[in-house]
């Protein structure tokens, strides 16, 4: 007789409205956003502790509603930077054309800020943006007390490289090729590029945009 003798216990199946469907992780193609500001320790060791902070939460403040107001979606505050994940929640174009139209609008609030701040800043601020798109994994990463929703993979990696070409371009705004053409939109004022990217053999095709950069 056959005896089937199962090694791990045997739990009973959550019901499908209360399953975690990111304990495990779930891949889908998004589009991917940091962004940076620029010189902002320097900056900040010429003001008060107190006029740092309220300035970085302004900041946040104002990009985080840019991104919202696109269905972008905050993943995390990194030092004075941000990633934010764009077409989680609609797969059409991977969120790539949201995330360009949150860019503009990000770089016009930046405008606003420069001048909100005018008399406290010895210098304006500057900021740059990388984007990509291609399958990322969605899932909840940290201690079972802790753990937080987040995207991992080769997408966010490549999506970060992107925003630190900035500062070898003196640019921006670099965008993958992909995203643009997901997009459905013409960067004008963009030049493209091929670059390198750590753990890929083919080479990836960027658009480098300064300022004064504009959507067609």
């Amino acid at each position: 007789a056959l005896k089937i003798r199962p090694l791990v216990p045997v739990h009973n199946a959550e019901p499908a409205t209360t399953r975690d469907m990111y304990r495990w992780g779930v891949e889908r193609p998004i589009t991917v956003m940091f962004s940076d500001l620029r010189g902002f320790t320097t900056l900040a060791e010429r003001l008060y502790p107190y006029d740092s902070v309220f300035l970085l939460n302004r900041y946040f403040e104002v990009m985080s509603q840019a991104i919202e107001r696109h269905g972008g979606e905050v993943d995390k505050f990194l030092g004075d930077g941000i990633m934010a994940l764009f077409g989680i929640s609609d797969g059409k174009g991977a969120g790539s054309r949201e995330a360009l139209l949150a860019a503009r609008d990000m770089f016009a609030a930046l405008e606003r800020l420069n001048e909100e701040f005018a008399t406290t800043l010895t210098e304006r601020l500057r900021m740059g943006v990388g984007l990509h798109m291609g399958p990322a994994v969605r899932g909840r990463v940290g201690s079972e007390r802790g753990a937080n929703l987040t995207a991992l993979g080769d997408t966010v990696n490549t999506a970060s490289r992107l925003e630190s070409l900035n500062k070898d371009y003196g640019s921006i705004l670099v965008v993958s090729d992909a995203a643009l053409r997901a997009s459905g939109f013409a960067l004008s004022g963009a030049e493209p590029h091929e670059i390198s990217v750590r753990g890929r053999a083919e080479m990836l095709t960027v658009h480098v945009a300064g300022e004064g950069f504009a959507l067609g």
